[in-house]
């Protein structure tokens, strides 16, 4: 492992932990992570049956503090915070003038005039220097906390009891996205598998302890690999594949979370004429009838044209179904359209369907 490891990939606190348990390690957003453990199917089926345990320590973490704050995550941000309580929790985008994704991301807010932003770690150092670039004019007091926190997520249906008995975190009264400090530890309840889960943000000393405890009482570690299938099966995006620099959210589906009745936020101009106009472009689900399974890159199409490509495929592991989903021509994107995907040398057919391959099972 020594010898693979780049001088430029990053190991999170728990990254011996990872090595003792004999995980897979592999590169992911500048970070050398766990992939898998005893298998990805039997890690994806521990989370959406009982509750699995994953390091999230390579997600970023942004403060922004302040008597500008609101405003400027306004400005920056695609969902609408104005008045927000303090423990609530938002999800949205960061977008480029022109409507494209810099990055998906939540925002906490801590309490007045305090917000903390979570963003994707392969994006840590774009995102930051992005938001820098636009605080110019802003009362505020920005900071890159990345470093200075190791994350866990405990996800799964007796994630609450877990939490609660084995870290000794109460945590029952958290509603689905909220947040709450215990002391200095910062708890949440989101999630990125579609069952009940919670995270948290504390000192890379303080979640190394937490996986020891959770280790010892037999919750099951998940890597990378069953974090991919379990937010893909409940149609949640990964930034990369389902949103880029050229993949608007109202492209991904994700207009419910772009306000364009706010007063003004970075792309607001260009998404607005988006919806007047429409987009060229949809995220779909698609469904085949063989097994194959479609992968990312591969295209899409419509009576032997090509009309797109495919994101995030796999043969679901709850449902077992090969399903996709695929940013293609929007005239196709009607429920039951009857497409094609080329897979290697041969074609597969596929009809257009919901992208929510599994019902969520949040605790609302």
């Amino acid at each position: 492992m020594e010898e693979n490891l780049e001088k430029n990939e990053k190991r999170t606190c728990l990254y011996d932990k990872h090595v003792a348990l004999g995980a897979q390690m592999s590169p992911f957003g500048g970070f050398v992570m766990p992939i898998q453990y005893v298998g990805i199917a039997e890690e994806h089926k521990a989370v959406r049956e009982n509750v699995g345990l994953f390091d999230v320590s390579h997600m970023g973490e942004v403060t922004v503090r302040g008597k500008d704050a609101e405003r400027y995550v306004q400005h920056i941000f695609t969902n609408d915070i104005a008045g927000a309580p303090v423990g609530k929790i938002y999800y949205g985008m960061m977008c480029y003038e022109h409507g494209g994704t810099v990055d998906d991301l939540l925002v906490y807010k801590m309490g007045e005039n305090d917000f903390f932003l979570v963003i994707n770690a392969a994006n840590i150092d774009k995102d930051w220097a992005w938001m820098r670039q636009h605080a110019e004019g802003f009362d505020i007091d920005l900071q890159n906390r990345s470093d200075d926190y190791g994350q866990i997520a405990v996800q799964g249906p007796a994630s609450e009891q877990v939490m609660e008995t084995v870290l000794g975190i109460p945590c029952s009264e958290l509603a689905f996205y909220t947040v709450k400090t215990v002391g200095d530890v910062i708890v949440s309840r989101t999630g990125y598998t579609g069952e009940d889960g919670f995270e948290v943000y504390a000192t890379p000393d303080y979640i190394r302890t937490c996986w020891d405890k959770l280790i010892a009482a037999g919750v099951q570690p998940c890597g990378l690999g069953c974090r991919d299938t379990l937010r893909f099966e409940v149609g949640l995006p990964l930034y990369g594949d389902e949103l880029a620099e050229d993949i608007t959210p109202l492209m991904a589906g994700l207009g419910i979370f772009v306000k364009l009745g706010k007063e003004e936020f970075i792309g607001k101009e260009a998404l607005a004429k988006q919806k007047e106009t429409g987009v060229a472009k949809k995220l779909v689900g698609i469904e085949l009838a063989d097994r194959a399974i479609p992968r990312h890159g591969y295209t899409v199409l419509k009576d032997g044209q090509p009309i797109g490509e495919v994101t995030t495929g796999y043969h679901t592991i709850s449902t077992d179904k090969s399903v996709c989903m695929a940013l293609i021509d929007s005239q196709y994107a009607a429920l039951g359209t009857e497409l094609e995907i080329q897979i290697r040398k041969k074609t597969f057919a596929g009809k257009v369907v919901k992208k929510l391959f599994y019902e969520k099972r949040y605790k609302k």
